[in-house]
């Protein structure tokens, strides 16, 4: 078989916890379980069809088990496409679909699946999210530095930042108490104010009319309704 993925950078993916979600451990077991499996299964589907080529003729794996693996855990821990998995394996991204779809019934067989949870798309779906919970939201802006536009170009000082004085451009960041993101904004120029971004965005309205919900803030955003100072 062909190994797309070098050993060392393969080592690498095991070894860290952040990219999988599991401990070298665990992923050792998983191989050593989920893979015969795997096997036999691809086996049974070309034994269930008419033979063209001889035995060990035609296209053989670009992509070895262990790699279907990694792929299938990191597309399900981040969320990574298809297309960015096939570019970080070197392979086609029918490749990665179709490595996916054999390896997750495996380790859904297994109880390793994805509880389906709510998908909060707009920042009104966020503020009746954290309303109907019951949830405490934290709002703030985080700034990302930019080149500098060029000479003479029009609003050039509009990505000036009033914090540090450099080009950047801003997002207005909602997670929910614990840290966990739900919702980040179209980034603007940085000159523009938090709590001028914030009533662009719609949170005044959303607020005002929505349900209940309480909000911590920094001074950024005190302003936004005549809640006591820091939360809404």
């Amino acid at each position: 078989m062909i190994r797309v993925v070098g050993n060392r950078a393969r080592a690498a993916i095991i070894r860290s916890q952040r990219i999988t979600g599991l401990t070298p451990d665990v992923i050792a077991e998983l191989i050593a379980e989920i893979g015969p499996l795997w096997h036999e299964r691809h086996q049974s589907v070309l034994t269930s069809r008419p033979r063209c080529r001889a035995v060990g003729a035609g296209a053989k794996h670009k992509l070895v088990f262990i790699d279907r693996l990694l792929a299938t855990l990191v597309h399900l821990r981040h969320g990574a496409t298809h297309d960015v998995l096939a570019c970080w394996f070197g392979v086609d991204r029918s490749t990665i679909t179709r490595a996916i779809g054999e390896v997750r019934p495996l380790l859904a067989e297994r109880g390793c699946t994805v509880v389906p949870d709510v998908r909060l798309r707009t920042l009104a779906e966020v503020i009746d999210h954290l309303g109907a919970s019951g949830q405490t939201g934290i709002i703030d802006g985080t700034e990302i530095r930019v080149r500098r536009p060029a000479a003479g170009r029009k609003d050039r000082e509009k990505f000036t930042s009033g914090k540090n004085k450099q080009n950047a451009v801003k997002s207005m960041v909602v997670t929910d108490a614990v840290g966990r993101l739900l919702f980040c904004s179209p980034a603007e120029p940085a000159s523009c104010a938090d709590i001028t971004h914030a009533r662009k965005l719609g949170l005044v309205r959303l607020l005002a009319d929505g349900p209940a919900v309480e909000i911590l803030a920094d001074a950024g955003y005190q302003g936004l309704g005549p809640r006591p100072a820091g939360a809404w």
